[in-house]
């Protein structure tokens, strides 16, 4: 998966006139400097653009529409190095449709207290023109983050770094294409949703197929395709003897590649299917569906189309950092001690969050009425994770964020053949699960254990979506009332 390849964010500096082009020079080489220097750090994984300084309101509007026409501009990194009137970026702001973030900085770190003097004063006037800036974006009511600190120190560079990647899972969400093969699960509520409304705020397209569509393609698969592909299996998996049946892995490969070529084919970027709707296929696609998840690909059990297109953004935001992101479902609880939660699926689960090697093993499974299927199962890596939901409260969408620690069983797992990951979530189980359920959270969900609080908070900014922090300071009595 690489998304990153030829994406830029604009690094852009206003000023104005009144202060003579020697300073304007100095306010240009010195925002030449930052863009630089944030462009070489390694944490901002995407090429930062100086643009020439704007001093007009023709300028701002121009570049801000050069913005929207640039496909690789995923967003726009705004500060004011002296005083520029805000009025003059009304009409530019007003017709920009790339988020923006705006930082507040000033060139220099400390100040020169024995030569300070008015030219230096004039030069360096972020601290009130930053503030006029701000004024004119809350009364727009716009959008943006705020970052605040020297351009230099690692915090600072830390938070554009986690806007960056917010801003790439926006863009990737406006560009991006799901495929449902079959319907959502019958009489599940959650799982539904506007897609026309979800198409009209967050950009993705949502289009349903037969399975016969996919049966179709899974058809045309050459033997000697799924023979190559088994081949891979048995080298990258542990395989016990009991698991190794020819049959259900010729049958799983071919599911594999045939849904493989569907996707990439039609240019989709996530996919769903269901297990009360599999006619023509052999098995419930498991190792499949882990596979193309391991590949970037989001994906939902049951028709889930929001988690879905989630699971895609999040795995395009996450792209380059330790840590994996995959579907998941809280599935079961343990209140002995202190209280966690079994997360879990049927077979669904990618295995960029696994712990050691994932065993690839075949199980009958109760439902879907299909030959028992391929999976690899594995436990997830221990460490700090998040858990989103993305639902549709029928005047609006929202996103339900809760931050988790990942911890490993307390005893092994020998008769569960699925993969799994353990976690407490914060503050404590009584007050995060009380959370989700007053705020609607579904029991599918996006886990990462490469994203944070922040990267989900940049995200929802930008969507203009609702959100919900669960976290170690949630307090109910709080929740209940931004919730009403």
């Amino acid at each position: 998966m690489e998304k990153f390849k030829g994406l830029e964010v604009w690094f852009v500096t206003g000023s104005q006139h009144l202060y003579g082009p020697e300073t304007l020079a100095q306010v240009a080489k010195n925002s030449q400097q930052i863009a630089a220097f944030l462009d070489a750090e390694i944490s901002i994984p995407f090429k930062i653009v100086f643009k020439p300084v704007l001093t007009t309101p023709e300028q701002i509007r121009a570049l801000c529409r050069e913005a929207n026409n640039q496909n690789n501009c995923i967003g726009l990194v705004l500060w004011m190095h002296t005083f520029s009137p805000a009025k003059m970026w009304i009409a530019g702001l007003n017709s920009l449709t790339k988020p923006f973030l705006h930082l507040h900085t000033q060139f220099n770190r400390e100040l020169p207290w024995s030569s300070i003097d008015m030219d230096f004063m004039n030069l360096n006037q972020a601290a009130h023109g930053d503030r006029e800036f701000g004024f004119i974006t809350a009364r727009m009511r716009l959008a943006r983050k705020v970052v605040v600190g020297f351009w230099q120190d690692p915090e600072t560079i830390a938070e554009v770094a986690a806007w960056t990647r917010a801003a790439v899972g926006w863009h990737e969400s406006q560009n991006l294409k799901v495929a449902r093969f079959g319907d959502n699960m019958r009489d599940v509520a959650v799982t539904e949703g506007n897609k026309v409304s979800a198409e009209i705020q967050l950009g993705y397209s949502v289009s349903a197929y037969g399975v016969g569509d996919l049966v179709a393609r899974v058809n045309q698969v050459t033997d000697a395709e799924v023979s190559k592909l088994i081949a891979e299996y048995r080298e990258q998996y542990s395989i016990a003897k009991q698991h190794d049946r020819p049959e259900a892995l010729h049958i799983a490969a071919k599911i594999e590649l045939g849904l493989r070529a569907f996707l990439e084919e039609g240019g989709f970027g996530a996919f769903t299917d269901n297990f009360q709707d599999l006619h023509g296929l052999g098995q419930l696609p498991g190792i499949a569906v882990q596979r193309l998840m391991a590949d970037g690909y989001g994906f939902g059990g049951e028709g889930d189309w929001k988690t879905a297109a989630l699971v895609r953004t999040m795995k395009v935001m996450a792209q380059g950092l330790p840590g994996g992101t995959s579907f998941m479902e809280d599935y079961t609880y343990d209140f002995s001690g202190t209280p966690k939660i079994l997360g879990s699926h049927m077979l669904e689960v990618c295995p960029s969050i696994a712990e050691e090697k994932p065993s690839l093993e075949v199980h009958p499974l109760g439902i879907g009425g299909k030959a028992d299927p391929v999976r690899l199962v594995f436990t997830s890596r221990s460490g700090p994770a998040v858990v989103a939901s993305l639902i549709d409260l029928g005047d609006r969408f929202r996103l339900i964020v809760n931050e988790v620690d990942v911890i490993q069983p307390e005893q092994s797992l020998p008769n569960l053949p699925v993969a799994r990951a353990v976690w407490l979530p914060k503050p404590n189980l009584k007050v995060a699960a009380a959370a989700w359920i007053y705020a609607g959270g579904a029991h599918h969900t996006g886990f990462s254990q490469a994203l944070t609080m922040e990267h989900m908070e940049d995200f929802a900014e930008i969507a203009g979506v609702e959100l919900i922090v669960i976290d170690a300071e949630t307090r109910l009595r709080e929740l209940r009332r931004q919730l009403r």
